[in-house]
């Protein structure tokens, strides 16, 4: 993978996100790219067992992310009715936030306000939006890794146990039974009132998966590794995580002549897909790094071979395609262009190089 390839994926990364969560994404991705041991991945992300403090003018990520980000708000970017879409700036906020105080005190209110004002599901579930208590498998990339951030920040095990418990309590709407017969261990799109969708949706189990190991790498190398709650919760959502990816896997190595996952990924009529491939294969690595006696050769032979199908699929521009339209889940014409596509490559290249590395 030339680095000149990497640098045109970012740049139309860049180009193309214009969404609270796209900016969140985009600057997470930029920052497990350019600064890895700053990411929540790294060796030591928290020296002192403390947030790392950077130069936002010089670390991309935080100089790119800081002027999408409101600090005179109870959320940190406006959210277009979602509630945990603009959270996805949240750990963004917080490193800017070690040296400039006012995006501390918008990290701290986004955090209450998730936790204070934003519906809840009947299980205890923070909603997806503000005005019904709905959960969407995007949601978990979005507000548990800057629940558990903030945990680090306020060195408050209450609150990492709930940013673990979170993912948990999605799961147990979303998810489909382990014992099923389509679609075991995945996750069902969206649940509630308003938006339902209960097609197993690629993008929205790679949102799931990835924020679950963030979450997890979060918990492993905070100062709360050892503490019994914290301990059987990283069990939980490395479980988790698990039977997303041994759902993808058997649903793709049922179909040898299809490259990509597809864009639902039990359903054979619909295309197959970059986004939600990109990002399962992401976290597949991420995972082999962190756990390897959990995640082994299954996992990482499959997603060495998705990495290979997906850098055949990036044009010499840089953009990713055939993605789906991000803005409709249901569109059945392969779109060429998608902001989150672009951040998942980022993300996968950057898990692959760290998981090489010694």
């Amino acid at each position: 993978m030339s680095s000149q390839l990497i640098n045109s994926v970012i740049s139309q990364g860049q180009q193309l996100a214009t969404h609270s969560w796209e900016y969140g994404t985009f600057a997470e991705a930029l920052l497990e790219w350019y600064n890895p041991s700053s990411s929540v991945f790294g060796n030591n992300p928290f020296p002192d067992g403390k947030i790392p403090v950077l130069q936002v003018d010089q670390t991309r990520s935080l100089s790119y992310v800081k002027p999408h980000i409101t600090t005179n708000s109870d959320t940190l970017v406006g959210g277009d009715g979602a509630a945990g879409d603009p959270a996805s700036l949240g750990v963004s906020a917080i490193l800017i936030g070690q040296t400039q105080s006012d995006y501390l005190s918008a990290a701290e209110r986004q955090v209450n306000h998730l936790l204070n004002d934003v519906p809840r599901y009947s299980n205890g579930a923070i909603s997806h939006r503000e005005s019904v208590a709905e959960l969407w498998a995007d949601f978990i990339y979005m507000a548990p890794p800057t629940l558990a951030y903030w945990a680090i920040q306020t060195k408050d095990v209450n609150l990492l146990s709930t940013a673990i418990q979170q993912c948990v309590l999605y799961r147990d709407v979303l998810g489909v039974p382990t014992n099923a017969k389509s679609a075991a261990g995945l996750f069902h799109h969206i649940i509630g009132p308003q938006s339902q969708d209960l097609g197993i949706w690629s993008t929205g189990n790679g949102w799931a998966a990835g924020g679950m190991s963030r979450v997890y790498a979060t918990a492993k190398k905070s100062q709360f590794a050892g503490d019994s709650n914290i301990k059987s919760g990283m069990t939980q959502i490395k479980n988790i995580i698990r039977t997303i990816l041994d759902g993808a896997i058997a649903l793709d190595q049922a179909e040898p002549n299809e490259p990509l996952l597809r864009n639902y990924l039990n359903d054979t009529t619909w295309f197959g897909e970059l986004s939600g491939t990109t990002m399962l294969t992401a976290t597949a690595y991420r995972m082999a790094k962190l756990e390897p006696s959990t995640f082994g050769q299954k996992y990482t032979s499959w997603a060495d071979s998705k990495r290979q199908a997906i850098t055949k699929k990036i044009s010499s521009d840089g953009l990713l395609s055939p993605v789906i339209n991000p803005l409709n889940w249901n569109d059945r014409t392969p779109a060429t262009k998608s902001p989150e596509a672009q951040s998942f490559a980022v993300l996968m290249f950057a898990a692959y190089r760290d998981f090489t590395s010694k």
